[in-house]
């Protein structure tokens, strides 16, 4: 049998859901995605995550494998390379969970629950919450989205079918009047 034939039934049995099937495509080629992941990522852990990902990714997609349009390496490598990319995509779009904390001289959250004891941040995170709730309702919703649920713009932009321009700029003038409305309560 030769290596097109013998690459076709091996994703034939990944695509009925043969779970010998799936470890042999593991066993060839999961140290190679492993490898890239961690060259791309360049995190063990993410790296791990990402190769369970593209392994699942290749198990759903299995059945779109042709042997005559590429070898099965390069199936397996374009799928992971498309599942990194999109990966790093999602980490840059995602803004640091800190900022909104500091653009606005509020703790992070972590020292903010450490420290709930103390009255004054306690009085500051309640100020903080009742100028969020002065803002129009997209601004007030991306903000709770992105920094405290922890969605990335494109996540909410899909959620809320909007542009991710649109999510952007709610985000960017949401920050913009809690900087504003803090920068004037501290002036004044």
């Amino acid at each position: 049998m030769n290596q097109p034939n013998e690459d076709k039934t091996l994703m034939n049995g990944v695509a009925a859901g043969h779970e010998a099937s799936l470890r042999l495509l593991y066993e060839r080629f999961g140290a190679l995605v492993f490898r890239n992941a961690c060259q791309v990522l360049g995190s063990t852990s993410e790296a791990e995550d990402a190769v369970q990902d593209v392994f699942v990714q290749i198990w759903r997609t299995a059945d779109r494998y042709d042997p005559s349009r590429s070898k099965l390496i390069t199936w397996v490598m374009l799928i992971s390379r498309r599942m990194l990319i999109d990966r790093l995509r999602r980490r840059m779009i995602r803004p640091p969970m800190g900022a909104l904390d500091e653009s606005i001289g509020v703790p992070a959250p972590q020292t903010a629950y450490a420290s709930a004891s103390d009255p004054e941040l306690v009085e500051h995170f309640t100020k903080v919450r009742r100028r969020m709730g002065e803002l129009p309702e997209l601004q007030r919703e991306v903000i709770d989205l992105v920094y405290i649920k922890g969605f990335s713009l494109q996540e909410v932009a899909e959620q809320r079918s909007m542009p991710v321009g649109t999510v952007k700029s709610a985000l960017s003038r949401g920050l913009q009047r809690l900087r504003e409305k803090f920068g004037i309560e501290a002036a004044g």
